[in-house]
C-alpha cells in the first residue's frame, strides 16, 4: 500500500512486508521515500488490543472541516510516528517519521510530509490501511 503527496509524487510512504505472528499482532515494514531520501523500518508492530493507526486516520478523515494545532499519534515501540496538521483550503499533511530502535546509541531518524485532500483521500487510506493490516490474512506467518 503506498501513500503519494499531493504535492509532489516523488514523496511516498510505503506499507509492505506484512505478516502476522499471532492473533495479538501484525508485523510489517514501512518506507519513506522522498527526493534524497529513501528509508526503511522492518519490523513495525500493530498491536490488535491497542490504538493502532487506522482508527487515528479515520478520525482524521471526520474532522474533514479542519483542526487547530497539530495531532500525533505514535506505535507503541516508538519506531513510527504520524504527525498531522491541516492547512487552509481542506488539506492535512501527515508527517511520517521513522525511527528504528529509537533507544539504540546511534540510532537514525527520518521523516516525510504527504499532503492529503482531507475528506475523501484521508478516507481512503484510513480504509486501504485497514484492509493492509487487519483484513484477508491467508498469508498467516
Amino acid at each position: 500500500m503506498v501513500v503519494h503527496s499531493q504535492d509532489n509524487p516523488a514523496v511516498r510512504v510505503r506499507f509492505c512486508d506484512r505478516f502476522r505472528p499471532d492473533e495479538d499482532r501484525v508485523h510489517y515494514a514501512i518506507e519513506a521515500c522522498a527526493p534524497g531520501l529513501n528509508a526503511r523500518v522492518d519490523e513495525v508492530v500493530a498491536w490488535i488490543w491497542d490504538a493502532d493507526l487506522v482508527p487515528f486516520l479515520e478520525e482524521l478523515a471526520r474532522d474533514f472541516r479542519g483542526w487547530d494545532g497539530e495531532r500525533v499519534w505514535q506505535n507503541n515501540d516508538h519506531d513510527l510516528t504520524l504527525k498531522a496538521v491541516f492547512r487552509a483550503g481542506g488539506h492535512v499533511g501527515l508527517t511520517w517519521t521513522l525511527r528504528p530502535w529509537p533507544t539504540a546509541v546511534g540510532g537514525w531518524e527520518g521523516s516525510v510530509t504527504t499532503w492529503l485532500e482531507a475528506g475523501e483521500q484521508m478516507s481512503a487510506l484510513a480504509a486501504d490501511l485497514r484492509h493492509f493490516l487487519h483484513e484477508n490474512w491467508s498469508d498467516r506467518g
